[in-house]
């Protein structure tokens, strides 16, 4: 039987993935849903020991633990959930310097994204709600690429040779941390067009019991799922996790009707509702994905949830 204790005045949401995973992309349509001045938003990349100069130095990446000041940001997350402010570090990602430390409040719902926010069990334990993005690997390069070129003012030369630099640490630091999520969401190209990179991505949500997630059956019975798809498998560790796949050609109807079904089992938060699911490209114009809004929704679901006690079972 749920718990309706108080309702929680910080609510704590960790997203980690690899470099060029969509984490800020996945976060800003969270905040927009539950409110961007409800909102603090925190990147752990913010958090690195050393600057690039140092890093390329030293011969380790920003991928490696001891790259980053693990303890302090455990001593952050502990701190902001419990409705203290910190003193948050800077990390310059458009010139690899770190910079002067910014004074930081929180608000009712506090997201953490970064490469290595469940390194540690202590981390992994202030968090009400664990995501980790797991992109289809090409299209990870790819993503990167129009990233770093486009806003950060990298050369391809230069990304693919960083990518190269790097292709050891993924494994070793960074996949390790997925088996801890409650959710690992995969965004992946059609088999028609492997080269789709944008609004008509599928996407794969790994539902781990960790959370109870919503009851979608109501669509997904009714005949009108458009392909959406939920079933009961075994994960890579052999656990059971249910499977969640949105087609990228998940038609407006259909994805509306989901929205609404989420939306109904959200009676706590109807003033919430927000038109999410956008994202920009190397260029920078402006797109709208259904995949991408339902599971910004799906993960803003369980924040609301978690604020309010359901998640206490």
């Amino acid at each position: 039987m749920a718990d309706t204790a108080t309702k929680k005045k910080h609510t704590v949401l960790g997203i980690v993935g690899d470099s060029a995973t969509g984490k800020t992309t996945l976060t800003k349509g969270i905040a927009d849903i539950l409110g961007p001045d409800r909102v603090t938003t925190i990147c752990t990349d913010d958090y690195h020991r050393y600057d690039r100069v140092e890093r390329s130095e030293n011969g380790l990446s920003a991928l490696d633990p001891r790259c980053n000041y693990i303890d302090i940001m455990e001593q952050h997350v502990k701190q902001i959930s419990e409705g203290k402010p910190i003193l948050r570090p800077v990390y310059s990602h458009h010139d690899g310097t770190l910079e002067r430390p910014i004074y930081e409040e929180p608000k009712e719902f506090i997201v953490f994204e970064g490469l290595l926010g469940f390194t540690t069990r202590s981390l992994r334990d202030l968090f009400d709600v664990k995501v980790f993005l797991e992109p289809d690997e090409d299209l990870r390069i790819r993503w990167k690429v129009d990233r770093d070129t486009g806003k950060r003012g990298y050369s391809k030369e230069e990304v693919m040779k960083s990518l190269k630099k790097r292709e050891s640490d993924s494994p070793e630091f960074i996949m390790p941390q997925r088996t801890f999520a409650d959710i690992v969401v995969q965004f992946y190209p059609p088999e028609e067009n492997a080269e789709e990179s944008g609004a008509h991505l599928n996407v794969r949500h790994t539902l781990r019991p960790t959370l109870p997630h919503p009851d979608l059956s109501p669509i997904l019975q009714s005949g009108v799922q458009n392909g959406l798809h939920l079933e009961l498998v075994r994960d890579a560790d052999g656990k059971p996790v249910d499977v969640l796949e949105i087609p990228g050609n998940i038609t407006d109807d259909s994805a509306g009707k989901l929205e609404d079904l989420i939306w109904s089992l959200l009676p706590e938060a109807q003033e919430l509702r927000a038109n999410v699911g956008k994202f920009t490209d190397g260029s920078n114009a402006p797109h709208m994905s259904h995949p991408l809004a339902l599971t910004q929704l799906l993960i803003a679901f369980h924040m609301v949830k978690a604020q309010v006690g359901v998640h206490a079972i």
